[in-house]
């Protein structure tokens, strides 16, 4: 796949919030996945596609209920694209919260091989 086919594959999976179908089709087994800084519960740096899937069970572990989500169209360039998404969201003790980031994504050979997300 093109980096612009990966990028809208990645957005269709995206909103419909099945964001481990989305990482188990369309990222490299040994893609990485950077945070904007390292908190008790998330490493600033994943490697590779089994701990990223791993990171993904967590995140959802610790949602009570997702009200509202939208990603938005990507913006590519070269083997990049990066989207918005934004998400209103109940987490398990912490109450409801709205949440924005900037994910950017590198493709190499059809495959996401990395992964930035910036708040």
């Amino acid at each position: 796949m093109t980096t612009k086919e990966v990028a809208s594959r990645l957005v269709a999976i995206c909103r419909k919030g099945d964001f481990e179908k989305a990482q188990k089709e369309l990222f490299a087994k040994d893609a990485i996945s950077i945070e904007p800084h390292g908190t008790p519960e998330f490493q600033k740096e994943t490697k590779g596609l089994d701990a990223i899937l791993k990171k993904g069970e967590k995140w959802a572990s610790m949602v009570e209920e997702y009200h509202d989500m939208k990603v938005s169209e990507p913006l590519i360039a070269g083997n990049s694209f990066a989207v918005t998404m934004s998400m209103n969201v109940t987490m398990k003790g912490k109450g409801k919260m709205d949440m924005t980031e900037l994910c950017v994504y590198q493709v190499k050979d059809g495959k996401i091989v990395a992964e930035y997300f910036n708040m």
